[in-house]
């Protein structure tokens, strides 16, 4: 590629708040990020040589603060975007040669969060839902408009953790439920949207911008409708809500505390259907910081049918390499 080797990374590390970055380059082996865009937390991942002994290990619960991107070169922009804090999980000092690994994972994924709890709502909203999970964990909620406002007549968290909660909220409602930086963010899955509803940017990938790709179209299963119960106390009965078509419909398995409940239940499995005939990978040599789950890609170089895609990030893998290397692993799915 022309001018990469003119291409140089650039990245930021503090511990507690203390830039360690000088210190730290030269003993750089590895730095890799891994962005989910569900409960999983993300995970930092660094190993540094510890050849002279003279590096300390750092504290269990340290928190550390990552920024990439690129000093200068062609075809990237230059500047460092942040990328979130994480708390050190696991350490590990091996060797010879001698080296340290730390494992990080996203600094909002307490235990508390991971605690099973029994609670009830009745005649509220998921917005007020949402919030009261967000305020008992320390954080500030995120949520778009739209879902924020969805009616609750009742709704039971029962021996569920609060990230266990947020997953299946996610699922019925077919939406992003995570946490990033203190901040429980709750937005429409496949909007290509941030939680305020403004647009997330698109990226723009050229084939010749990767080092490998692989593309996979899934055959369908054929159900182009999604069913579910729901519990009706004034009939005593079980009640059947079926979205898209009923002959051959995927029926869940869950009931439902109440029709409408139900009906987004199915709604929200029927869109997942929709998004999974087909899934692009591709490592960029150049790796792209501004690159984020939820975020929209286009693509030009591949397939006709490839092109003509308008795909949904899932996922991204950034790798830093004592070679002065910085690539970016992108897991796309069509956006609708």
């Amino acid at each position: 590629m022309t001018g990469i080797r003119n291409n140089i990374p650039d990245w930021r590390l503090t511990l507690d708040g203390r830039d360690l970055s000088g210190a730290i380059r030269p003993r750089l082996i590895s730095l890799t990020l891994s962005e989910k865009r569900g409960d999983e937390a993300d995970q930092l991942d660094i190993v540094l040589s510890d050849d002279d002994g003279m590096l300390a290990i750092p504290p269990e619960g340290a928190v550390l603060r990552v920024h990439l991107g690129w000093l200068q070169g062609c075809d990237v922009t230059p500047g460092l975007i942040d990328k979130g804090s994480f708390k050190v999980d696991d350490v590990t000092h091996s060797g010879p040669p001698d080296q340290i690994t730390i494992k990080a994972r996203a600094a909002d994924f307490t235990s508390e969060i991971r605690n099973r709890r029994a609670h009830s709502w009745s005649n509220t909203t998921l917005g007020a839902v949402l919030r009261d999970v967000a305020g008992r964990n320390g954080l500030s909620a995120r949520i778009a408009p739209a879902l924020a406002s969805i009616a609750l007549p009742t709704l039971s968290q029962s021996r569920e953790s609060d990230v266990a909660f947020l997953r299946r909220l996610g699922q019925e409602n077919d939406a992003v439920a995570t946490i990033k930086d203190q901040h429980l963010i709750f937005a429409p899955k496949g909007a290509g949207q941030t939680s305020d509803g403004r647009a997330l940017p698109t990226l723009t990938i050229r084939r010749r911008d990767g080092d490998g790709h692989s593309w996979q179209r899934q055959k369908r299963d054929g159900q182009e409708g999604v069913s579910a119960c729901w519990h009706d106390r004034k009939a005593a009965k079980k009640q059947t809500v079926t979205e898209g078509k009923a002959d051959g419909a995927k029926k869940l398995r869950k009931v439902y505390p109440d029709e409408a409940s139900a009906k987004r239940a199915a709604k929200a499995e029927q869109r997942r259907l929709q998004r999974a005939p087909a899934t692009l990978d591709v490592t960029l040599v150049l790796g792209r910081a501004d690159a984020y789950p939820e975020a929209r890609a286009t693509v030009a170089g591949f397939k006709p049918e490839i092109d003509a895609t308008v795909w949904l990030i899932s996922e991204v893998t950034h790798r830093l390499g004592k070679g002065g290397g910085f690539r970016s692993d992108l897991k796309m799915e069509t956006s609708s």
